[in-house]
């Protein structure tokens, strides 16, 4: 077997985004090909130039392969992974599958997760007043309205089948876990008639992927400011 390739990943550990990638190198068992670098939301330090210059968005997680190439966003990150060894396991095989699980990731991301990192950008103090330079508390509010239809709409489509892209686990329930973590830190339950997705998520939880996915940095993390 080839040698792993070395991966650097810059996020910050209880972040909801960087939850996403760290259960898919869970999930792929790369957590020995993987080191750390943690870059601190509260204090802006992804939106500092030296990070702007690894990553033009200034969001988190941000991959680094061994050529320096960086790779911004998640699911291009989890792309890469699924695709290091073998059959990918969380994006899809067939065209079917791809086009699916694609399709719900983004959904994921567009009624959930996205919904309510603008709640708490903006409806919410967010990450304070040094990082949060404008906010529209009416917009902030009607996001959080959205992720609220946004669970709804997944417990729908949990009451009919076990995944949310169907029969096996995808990178689209990685994302709606990142929703869901977001949505905890925030303080946003979901509806109590939605019964389905509270089962779905406890189930999640129970995954090593996603119940480990706090501890799989390497044991020296390497400082911020290298």
């Amino acid at each position: 077997m080839a040698q792993r390739p070395e991966l650097t990943v810059y996020d910050w550990p209880t972040g909801p985004y960087p939850a996403r990638v760290r259960i898919a190198i869970g999930e792929k068992n790369l957590q020995a090909s993987v080191r750390f670098v943690p870059v601190n939301l509260w204090k802006g330090e992804h939106k500092t130039p030296h990070f702007l210059a690894k990553n033009y968005s200034g969001t988190l997680p941000l991959l680094e392969l061994g050529d320096r190439t960086f790779i911004g966003e998640c699911t291009a990150i989890t792309e890469y992974l699924d695709a290091l060894e073998g059959a990918p396991t969380l994006t899809g095989a067939t065209p079917r599958e791809k086009g699916l699980i694609h399709m719900m990731s983004k959904r994921a991301e567009l009624e959930l997760l996205d919904a309510v990192s603008v709640y708490f950008h903006h409806g919410t103090p967010g990450l304070g007043p040094a990082v949060e330079i404008y906010q529209n508390a009416e917009w902030g509010l009607r996001q959080r309205d959205k992720a609220i239809r946004g669970m709804h709409y997944f417990d729908s489509i949990l009451r009919k089948q076990p995944f949310v892209a169907g029969q096996t686990f995808s990178m689209a329930d990685i994302t709606l876990i990142g929703g869901m973590i977001f949505a905890g830190l925030v303080e946003l339950p979901a509806p109590t008639e939605c019964t389905a997705l509270e089962a779905w998520y406890a189930h999640m939880q129970e995954r090593p992927s996603v119940k480990n996915r706090l501890t799989i940095s390497r044991p020296a993390e390497i400082p911020s400011s290298s």
